[in-house]
């Protein structure tokens, strides 16, 4: 049992620097510092907008606009986070 609260809370604490590497390159490309244009660049933005599309929007849905600001990946970290104290606290 304690394997698979390991494998789950790694899955979760990856699954959080994804969301962040998500929001950096996101910023990145809206501040034309990096091209999208390159396939490599593309391809990893791909990516991470693939991974974390489906679990950001229903919170996008929720969140008030405001304006420039996108809050749902700050919302889902914490959500993960609490998931994770709620996973060791409860389980281990």
């Amino acid at each position: 049992m304690q394997s698979l609260i390991i494998l789950i809370d790694m899955v979760l604490n990856l699954y959080m620097w994804l969301l962040i590497a998500s929001a950096i390159i996101s910023w990145l490309v809206a501040f034309n510092v990096i091209n999208t244009r390159n396939r490599f660049v593309y391809a990893v933005g791909d990516f991470l907008y693939r991974i974390t599309e489906p679990a950001l929007r229903p919170i996008r849905r929720v969140l008030p606009n405001f304006g420039g600001i996108d809050l749902s990946p700050v919302v889902l970290i914490l959500l993960l986070i609490f998931l994770r104290n709620l996973l060791w606290e409860y389980v281990a």
